[in-house]
């Protein structure tokens, strides 16, 4: 029953709805019907026929130049999406702040509001960049449309300029100040902000060398007393780039080849004033060289011929720069043999075991391409032979990748200009290819003012005028004028580096100098004149060949008060002889194993020379020197250890004899612990019945001194330049043979070997390198005179 009643109200509900809905489709039948009936009348209304357009607002800009950036034709129908498209290109023009497009009729009315005018740009809050840098940065000028976007960019610039500086707190603020005829002035508001310092430079993960170490090998530095002296200690994103470059080839050049920087993060101090920068590093393991052969796929190539021309061998540390230059010695001996398009492909195999890396240089044929010609652009003042002299390579040889690489670096390394680009491309036909160079002139010029302190000429002023590019000739041009408490001198000097267009040099000094010496009683006048050509002989070695003409001589300082000459017997001997002049021709060969050497830890320098004086002029004689320095770094490369040996012998040939100026006279520089001709041959003759005696140095024909240093840190921050040194040296100088020792008493004469111990410290300053010397003789003679400190200070500013 109940279920019943139930389904009989539920029927009547039905019907209900049923009415309802009946409703609802026929009033959606008749929406639809009518969309249908008005659809064309409404796409329509979507479509524009225009016979004549105007243009509000505009007071600069002609209104035909606005009616050609919307691209519409009169009479013609134009869509609603192509006057949308009219109304962007309007806007994208850039030179109107709005725009509106209004159709009435047939007739559409823009509506534009032009951008203002720049009169003036101006910067405010800047005292670390100058205005005219800063004008270099941005893109806006004054009589030019002021556009928003642009001077957010602008903004920006001037922001990352300060960034690279360290200051990352800087803010810039570009404002508008409007004047009358739709223009307005540009200020960009500064606030540069305090350098963002780090504070400590730390690394993770290395074991072989330690912080102190890496430290000096990255640029960026920790903070300090000193920082007033250093511009490196400001954290600047590029530069820290560049430090995990510069890791990688320290540690790969090191034998480290898996060496990876996993991370280089900088982290804020709890006072937001500074940085921690923590450089998470992987070092690996070290290799070596293992097995060195060569092989080749050339049949005019032989193989061995080419391995013995090698110079790496196994078991030494593994670097890339030895791989490079076994490349180029390979390739630079195809040449020399007429193998044309000869490539070298180093094949490296890996030995985890005994980690060693053995590398087959397989001799391969390249492409056959040849250089078509070089083009060189923007050198203004240098000549295109100055950077031709760069290329080993001319047109029609056979080009070589490698060359032209190392060409780039020659260009760059003349020192002429701000950016050198070296760059390659296919020229008329696929064989051929087109060396494009490009570079920015820079200037060349320089004048230097500097300062110099020693224990032995006292205070002085250096001024040198240099020009390094003259008339873009690539020559150099100087003139110097050094002027110290006991001395002056003025030299000047050429240098062409081509000579005849050929890798050989020729320089010419001329000059003047005088002395007036604490630690003699004459003074001495010079004048002289040397042309010489320097010239490679070998891939290490360089041989200077040289001619000298000079007039020197030595003056009496004259009487003491007593009426006593101020020089002993022998030097008024010297004196008595008046001008001289020599007229001498020599060389110097010098040997620097540090060039190629396979050891970037480890070298050693060995110069040998020798001039002979008797091709016209008053003297005759035969000198000789010799110079030999090794040094190696030790102890993870913070200590320095360097031995040096000098030599000299001097045979005078000439019926005149010899002076103390024309002998040897060790000063500090080759041997410390004495005053300039401290040890040595002396004349000590006496004055008269007095007990007072002449005391002279007179120098002597033969000398020898060794060195030995040793250079370690303080464990001062690196940043402060300073290191500590431990010195011992023993030298001797003696014979007076073929001097007019006539009157005098004379010590010394036959030499002993004096031994002197000390203490450096190397301070490098912003006003240059200082270095104290703290001495103590252990062995001497009586009658040497010891200079138990010296101070040598030389800044360039």
């Amino acid at each position: 029953m109940l279920w019943g009643t139930n389904a009989g109200k539920s029927c009547g509900g039905c019907r209900s709805r049923t009415k309802m809905l009946y409703r609802q489709v026929s009033a959606i039948s008749l929406a639809v019907a009518l969309g249908f009936a008005f659809a064309p009348t409404f796409a329509e209304a979507q479509n524009y026929q225009f016979n004549s357009v105007q243009v509000e607002g505009n007071q600069r800009i002609q209104t035909s130049t606005i009616v050609a950036y919307t691209g519409i034709e009169r009479g013609k129908t134009v869509s609603a999406g192509q006057l949308n498209d009219a109304y962007q290109r309007i806007l994208d023009s850039g030179v109107f702040e709005t725009v509106e497009l209004v159709p009435r009729g047939n007739t559409l009315i823009i509506k534009v509001t032009e951008f203002a005018t720049i009169s003036q740009i101006s910067f405010e809050g800047n005292r670390r960049l100058k205005d005219e840098d800063l004008l270099g940065l941005v893109e806006s000028a004054p009589r030019r449309v002021f556009n928003p976007s642009v001077a957010e960019r602008d903004a920006a610039n001037i922001a990352e300029a300060y960034g690279a500086q360290g200051r990352l707190a800087s803010r810039v603020t570009p404002r508008i100040i409007r004047r009358s005829d739709n223009r307005v002035d540009l200020v960009f508001e500064i606030s540069e902000g305090d350098t963002t310092e780090v504070e400590r430079v730390s690394f993770v993960g290395n074991r072989v060398y330690s912080d102190r170490r890496l430290r000096r090998v990255v640029e960026t530095k920790q903070a300090g007393l000193l920082r007033a002296l250093i511009k490196s200690d400001t954290l600047i994103e590029d530069r820290i780039e560049f430090d995990k470059q510069v890791l990688r080839d320290f540690y790969l050049s090191r034998g480290y080849v898996d060496f990876r920087v996993n991370s280089a993060n900088a982290e804020v101090t709890s006072e937001r004033d500074a940085f921690f920068l923590v450089v998470d590093v992987t070092e690996g393991q070290q290799f070596k060289f293992g097995q060195i052969s060569v092989s080749s796929e050339i049949s005019e190539a032989d193989s061995d011929t080419f391995f013995d021309a090698l110079r790496v061998k196994p078991g030494v540390i593994y670097t890339p720069l030895l791989v490079e230059n076994s490349i180029e010695r390979l390739e630079t001996l195809a040449i020399r043999q007429g193998i044309d398009f000869l490539r070298v492909e180093p094949r490296i195999s890996r030995n985890d075991r005994d980690l060693t890396l053995d590398i087959e240089f397989v001799l391969v044929r390249g492409p056959r391409l040849f250089v078509e010609r070089i083009d060189i652009e923007g050198n203004t003042t240098t000549l295109d032979r100055v950077i031709r002299q760069r290329f080993k390579t001319v047109e029609g040889d056979p080009f070589n990748p490698r060359e032209i690489r190392e060409s780039a670096e020659r260009i760059r390394a003349l020192g002429f200009f701000a950016t050198a680009e070296v760059d390659v491309r296919e020229g008329s036909s696929p064989s051929q290819v087109v060396v494009d160079v490009d570079v920015e002139e820079q200037p060349t010029g320089s004048l230097n003012l500097g300062g110099a302190y020693s224990v032995d000429d006292g205070f002085g002023v250096a001024i040198g005028l240099t020009e390094n590019n003259f008339l873009g000739r690539g020559q150099r041009l100087s003139f110097n004028i050094s002027t110290a408490q006991d001395s002056e001198e003025y030299v000047f000097g050429f240098t062409e580096p081509h000579l005849l267009g050929r890798d050989l040099r020729f320089s010419l000094d001329l000059g003047v100098s005088e002395t007036d010496s604490s630690f003699s009683e004459y003074d001495t006048k010079r004048a002289f004149i040397t042309p010489s050509l320097s010239f490679k002989t070998g891939e290490n070695t360089l041989l200077q060949v040289r001619y000298l003409w000079d007039r020197d001589e030595m003056v009496s300082r004259g009487d003491d008060s007593n009426g006593d000459p101020l020089a002993g017997p022998v030097v008024r001997n010297e004196i008595g002889q008046g001008e001289l002049s020599s007229s001498s021709v020599g060389f110097t060969y010098t040997y620097d194993s540090r060039i190629t050497g396979l050891d970037p830890n480890a070298g050693f320098l060995v110069q040998l020379g020798a001039d002979y004086a008797g091709l016209g002029g008053d003297n005759e004689y035969v000198k000789t020197t010799a110079k030999l320095i090794a040094q190696k770094l030790v102890f993870n490369e913070e200590v320095t250890l360097r031995a040096t040996f000098e030599a000299g012998a001097l045979s005078w040939l000439s019926n005149d004899s010899s002076r103390s100026i024309d002998r040897y006279i060790l000063s500090t520089n080759v041997m410390r612990g004495f005053e300039p001709g401290g040890i040595g041959p002396r004349d000590q003759s006496a004055i008269g019945t007095t007990t007072s005696n002449y005391d002279d140095f007179l120098g002597g024909n033969y000398y020898a001194v060794a060195k030995f240093d040793a250079e370690f840190p303080l464990g001062l921050p690196e940043e402060y330049g300073m290191r500590g040194g431990l010195f011992y040296d023993i030298g001797n100088l003696w014979d007076l043979s073929n001097a007019n020792t006539t009157g005098g008493t004379i010590v010394g004469e036959g030499g002993s070997f004096r031994q002197t111990i000390g203490f450096s410290l190397l301070w490098t300053t912003g006003f240059g390198p200082l270095r104290f010397n703290f001495s103590k003789a252990i062995k001497k003679e009586s009658y040497d005179k010891e200079q138990s400190f010296d101070l040598t200070i030389q800044a360039r500013f």
